[in-house]
Parts: structure tokens; sequence; C-alpha cells
């Protein structure tokens, strides 16, 4: 069982940067693959990005590849995620999980763990 809290959100201008970061409990924090997903007011939650349990290899949406990193400290049981350039169409609910597999990490359906969420606000 893992349990995820995400911190770090907050209201920003277009332009500016924030870091999201996910703490996790359990020691098999370093088993996971674990993402980033949004859910943009009145839209589907979408993936945002994800690291393999290592952090060997990451992965982006189109959206924000090149603006966001995903990282992550094993020895912290945390994950982040570095959002520069932010755009108002970045304004969602952004919330962490963990994929106990090392496939589908773009699919929600692969995640068995999710946070509760945190608001990011990008205003102009």
């Amino acid at each position: 069982q893992v349990q995820l809290e995400e911190s770090g959100g907050g209201l920003v201008q277009a332009g500016d940067s924030l870091r999201l970061s996910c703490a996790a409990s359990g020691r098999t924090f370093s088993t996971y693959a674990m993402g980033w997903f949004r859910q943009p007011p009145g839209k589907e939650r979408e993936f945002v990005a994800a690291i393999s349990w290592s952090g060997g290899n990451t992965y982006y949406a189109d959206s924000v590849k090149g603006r966001f990193t995903i990282s992550r400290d094993n020895a912290k049981n945390t994950v982040y995620l570095q959002m520069n350039s932010l755009k108002l169409e970045d304004t969602a609910v952004y919330y962490c999980a963990a994929n106990p597999l090392k496939w589908g990490l773009a699919l929600i359906d692969y995640y068995n763990y999710w946070g509760q969420g945190t608001q990011v606000t990008v205003s102009s």
C-alpha cells in the first residue's frame, strides 16, 4: 500500500515557475513508477509526466515537453514536478500516482494509488 500527498500548488502568473512535490509513505516506493496527471476545470484527467522506478526514464505529454521536468528521490520517498514557463492552460488540479508496472505509464488505468491533488492556477 502506498499513500501519496501532493504539495506545492498555488496561484502564479503566466511565465512563472512552480515545483510540486509528492511525498509517499511505505517502504516500497522505489519499486513503483510514478506519474503526474492533471484535471483542468470541466475536463477529463490527463497525463502530464511519468518516471520509472529508478528515475532513468522519463515521459512527458507533448503539451508540457520542454517546460516541465519530473524527478524523484527514492531516499526521500518523494517525486517532484518542476513546472517552468507556466501557461494559462496549465491551470488544473495536479495529482501524483503510483504504478506498480513497467508499462502503461501514460495511462490512468495502470496507476493503483492516487493522491488527493493540489490546485495550480495560472493567471494572466
